[in-house]
């Protein structure tokens, strides 16, 4: 693929270059080259990026327009993208290494999720009257105000839509930073939506590193830092926002429990692992990491997992055939490298994988593993990997399954999979995480995601993703003024 050069934000409504920093340089996971190029705002970009969205928010017409007309807007955008969708796919391929068959069916996907926003918003109310003791009193919905919005590189053009267009439909004022190792493709969306129409400084793009992100998180005149990343990233974050009462949304790490009862299907399982833990390389913060089978079933189900993850093509991610990819980056590599080392010297066993795939040397590439043997107390049952590595481990009753699912300081996904519905309700209530799936790894855009414990703070996604970019004000009312707020 040719090299992709971006050399300019967009700051205020205009296409601004860089001052002197060096420019920020995008490697391709599968060949170890460069395949991009994008500029790194310093602290004078990011000012000016996060005044430019103030004063769209404090004094522009953006926040008080009708929600259909802020929608129709940002239909325009998402329509200007439609004969654009395999150039992003296959930008997207070539910047984190996701499969290109399974890149074109993600990035429609990314579109038809971003609709279904703007229809959730034209369908909240933004006034309510209650009627209560004290007179009629009004609840209004109004937008939160500048957000600085923080994106990882595990799904890159997906979560620029998730997170841009329910700020904005909302009537905020955004300053959206992409993670480093994968810019290029939010530049599709940034043009669209500034060839759709909106007001200068409405949506603001910034590229850079992690200083560029330390900087607009902790700006003033942010209100609000949504953010998707590790939990160490999402600790330091809320330190900062905690000082200032910025509010606060953090979509964090996991280490997802998928329960296998005795009755569950072998070939529901195996599917349900397969998209649950190996797909996009394992680099999902929901995956089921850890898969829990019956102790008196441990090699049947053992014999699951390690065929799921050996069924899996790794190679080049543009060939149609590659159903397995690399990881990002050299240090995800080596990070996921040096786990599968941790979990030998624990004593745990490699069933299958737990290397670099023969003749895939060049770039970031490791074959899909297996652990058996293990417990919930070692490392690699614990903490968060990131890449293709399971780790099986087995319970006497379903009790006990339960408490090692949730013997976790993460709760963010999880999943049983069993024949039984009754014992399915039973599970899915008693697992502590926040979101949930029954014989399935289910991402679901039209109900809310997020986590609780050490996976975060708040929700996206479904109507709740579009709330969360709301405030709320009570206007106490007299009789006279109750029709203005109906």
């Amino acid at each position: 693929m040719t090299m992709t050069v971006r050399d300019t934000f967009l700051i205020g409504g205009e296409w601004r270059k860089p001052d002197a920093q060096q420019p920020v340089t995008v490697i391709s996971p599968s060949t170890g080259k460069a395949v991009g190029q994008v500029p790194e705002a310093g602290p004078a970009e990011v000012d000016a990026a996060v005044a430019a969205a103030r004063r769209a928010f404090d004094a522009g017409p953006w926040p008080g327009m009708p929600v259909e007309e802020r929608a129709t807007v940002l239909e325009r955008a998402l329509a200007y993208l439609e004969p654009e969708l395999d150039d992003i796919a296959d930008l997207v391929t070539a910047e984190m290494g996701l499969p290109t068959t399974i890149a074109r069916q993600k990035i429609p996907a990314a579109l038809s999720a971003g609709r279904y926003f703007l229809d959730v918003a034209r369908s909240l109310p933004v006034s309510e009257v209650r009627q209560t003791p004290f007179g009629p009193t009004a609840v209004l919905r109004e937008p939160v105000g500048v957000v600085a919005s923080i994106a990882p590189w595990n799904g890159p053009f997906n979560m620029a839509v998730a997170k841009i267009i329910p700020a904005l439909v909302t009537g905020c004022c955004v300053v959206y930073k992409p993670a480093p190792e994968t810019p290029l493709d939010v530049y599709f969306l940034a043009e669209a939506l500034d060839r759709a129409g909106l007001p200068p400084g409405v949506f603001n793009l910034v590229t850079g590193g992690r200083e560029t992100g330390s900087a607009l998180v902790a700006h003033p005149g942010v209100d609000k830092v949504s953010f998707t990343g590790s939990t160490a990233a999402g600790r330091q974050i809320a330190r900062e926002c905690g000082g200032r009462f910025a509010r606060l949304q953090l979509e964090l790490g996991g280490k997802s429990a998928a329960i296998v009862l005795d009755d569950a299907d072998p070939g529901t399982v195996m599917r349900g692992i397969a998209a649950g833990l190996f797909a996009n390389t394992g680099q999902t913060c929901s995956a089921f990491s850890r898969i829990l089978v019956p102790a008196a079933q441990r090699e049947r189900w053992t014999d699951v997992v390690v065929s799921t993850a050996e069924s899996f093509v790794i190679g080049d991610p543009f060939d149609p055939a590659t159903t397995m990819g690399p990881l990002v980056s050299r240090a995800q590599r080596d990070r996921v490298l040096g786990y599968v080392d941790t979990g030998r010297a624990e004593g745990a066993t490699v069933a299958t994988g737990g290397g670099v795939p023969q003749g895939l040397e060049q770039g970031w590439f490791v074959e899909p593993t297996v652990f058996t043997g293990a417990d919930n107390s070692l490392r690699i049952a614990r903490e968060e990997i990131f890449g293709p590595v399971a780790t099986v481990l087995t319970y006497d009753s379903v009790d006990e399954a339960v408490a090692i699912a949730n013997d976790s300081p993460y709760g963010l996904h999880g999943a049983v999979f069993t024949e039984d519905p009754q014992a399915a309700a039973r599970v899915a209530r008693s697992v502590r995480t926040g979101t949930f799936s029954v014989n399935s790894f289910t991402h679901n855009p039209f109900a809310p995601f997020g986590g609780v414990k050490d996976s975060g703070v708040g929700r996206e996604l479904g109507p709740e993703g579009i709330q969360a970019f709301h405030e709320l004000k009570t206007v106490n009312l007299t009789p006279a003024t109750e029709h203005l707020f109906a």
